[in-house]
């Protein structure tokens, strides 16, 4: 006969109070973090702009049900959608995510601690044009930028240790935990109601990973994070409108997160929450390339120069990369979709080698059909190099090395190395500059060029910018 069970519920996981401390308690004082915090936005803002050139992403977006009308509702840059929070927060983040531009974190579990401003831009402006939900409060940018340096450093010190990839599961988990919590305190929570709504974000169903991953890549990959960052948004409200939390969601035994999907592991903090993630952010800055392609895509742009001319002559191309890479990205045989393509590290080297650089275009079909892609991924071997692999889990390296060397038939030789991206920590002084030029491309696919300069402008303005309310700020980009 089964012993009975006690009901008495325990205190909430001391994981999930240390992260609702931090949303509420903790303050800003990195200047470092608010500077680069701004960078993030414009770089996001320029990358959610350049996807609504691509008509798979577009036809995601809008209301639900279509002529469904939100009045006052959360706006989507860039569109004249007005919607409840929770689908413009699926909107925005899907755009934000779509084309894999924008900023990431790497460690044991990868991911785009971007992906969240979806939930907090929508939520903010959302609240801020009905002053009658939840709390009397208009935010603006600066606050904009704090909830954002919050999220990004939730996401991604969990993402230190913390490895889902390895048991199956996809990173957006660590973007619905962070939105939910943040978007908590935003929408008028206590510390008590950010605790509770972060217990429903662990007890909520995870995604697989699967649709990352051969043989099943697809379009979902592209999306998962505005679903992730909009079901935040609607745990958060669930929350407020009463929905209790579950205290024990990470450590109860056989049936909470860590024993159900967490092969019995706890979630481990590497280190305290501060600002520390935003403050050493990658971007992607010279190419539309999954993160760990990096590197590769700049040493196959660089040797492009040099042997576009005798691609016929090719007999083995040997890239040398870190674990992480080897995992991921690295795929043989045929690739279905452009969402199959910019996770081939094989095909993204190919087509830096053949045009001598790598756009979102590359991706589409129409040179997909180029028969020398295929015929240069043929004669590839990917291979891991130890030290690699080390140097980017190194905490004072964050590394993502990739060697590439190409063998010709007269015996011909040529190599290129490359272990820091633009967009890495280590060469910020280079890639701020890019980062506006990238900025400023991404807008021109879309705005006339009076827009785009008075958009420029504005992102120059630090002190006018800060001041502003998230609806006028929105108000620019429509």
């Amino acid at each position: 006969m089964e012993s009975s069970h006690s009901n008495i519920r325990p205190p909430y996981d001391h994981e999930l109070v240390k992260i609702a401390d931090y949303i509420v308690d903790y303050p800003i004082n990195s200047q470092l973090a608010w500077e680069t915090a701004k960078y993030c936005l414009i770089d996001s803002l320029g990358c959610a702009v350049l996807a609504l050139t691509f008509p798979a992403c577009k036809k995601l977006l809008g209301p639900w049900v279509q002529g469904t009308k939100v009045e006052q509702g959360a706006r989507v840059p860039g569109t004249s959608y007005e919607l409840d929070p929770i689908k413009a927060a699926f909107d925005v983040g899907t755009l934000i995510r779509w084309l894999d531009y924008n900023d990431t974190w790497l460690a044991a579990e990868w991911g785009h601690p971007s992906d969240n401003l979806g939930g907090l831009l929508s939520v903010m402006d959302f609240v801020s044009r009905r002053k009658d939900y939840y709390q009397k409060r208009v935010y603006t940018v600066k606050d904009l930028l704090d909830a954002m340096i919050r999220a990004y450093e939730i996401q991604g010190i969990l993402a230190l240790e913390n490895s889902f990839n390895q048991v199956g599961l996809d990173h957006v988990i660590l973007v619905k935990v962070a939105t939910c919590g943040v978007v908590t305190k935003l929408l008028g929570g206590t510390k008590e109601d950010v605790i509770q709504a972060l217990s429903q974000a662990w007890v909520d169903g995870q995604s697989l990973r699967t649709y990352r991953h051969a043989p099943n890549t697809g379009s979902r990959k592209s999306w998962a994070a505005g679903d992730a960052t909009s079901r935040g948004v609607r745990l958060a409200m669930l929350t407020l409108q009463g929905e209790k939390g579950y205290p024990s969601a990470l450590s109860a035994p056989k049936w909470g997160f860590s024993d159900v999907l967490f092969k019995g592991q706890p979630i481990r903090f590497a280190r305290e929450l501060g600002s520390y993630v935003i403050e050493n952010i990658l971007f992607k800055i010279s190419y539309p390339a999954e993160f760990h392609a990096q590197t590769a895509v700049e040493c196959a742009v660089l040797l492009h120069r040099d042997i576009h001319k005798k691609l016929d002559k090719i007999t083995k191309i040997v890239i040398t990369t870190h674990n992480a890479a080897m995992r991921i990205i690295n795929k043989t045989g045929p690739l279905y979709n452009p969402a199959d393509r910019d996770h081939c590290l094989q095909y993204m080297v190919a087509c830096a080698l053949i045009y001598g650089k790598l756009t979102a275009q590359h991706y589409e079909d129409e040179t997909a059909k180029d028969p020398m892609i295929d015929a240069l991924r043929e004669k590839m071997m990917v291979v891991e190099d130890s030290q690699y692999s080390r140097d980017y889990l190194d905490p004072d390296k964050r590394s993502i090395a990739n060697r590439i060397e190409i063998h010709f038939k007269d015996g011909t030789v040529f190599k290129q190395i490359c272990e820091y991206p633009i967009g890495h920590r280590f060469r910020r002084d280079d890639g701020i500059p890019l980062l506006w030029a990238k900025f400023e491309k991404n807008l021109h696919s879309l705005f006339p060029s009076p827009k785009v300069q008075k958009l420029v402008n504005l992102m120059q303005q630090d002190e006018r910018l800060l001041a502003m309310t998230v609806p006028d700020f929105i108000d620019h980009w429509l």
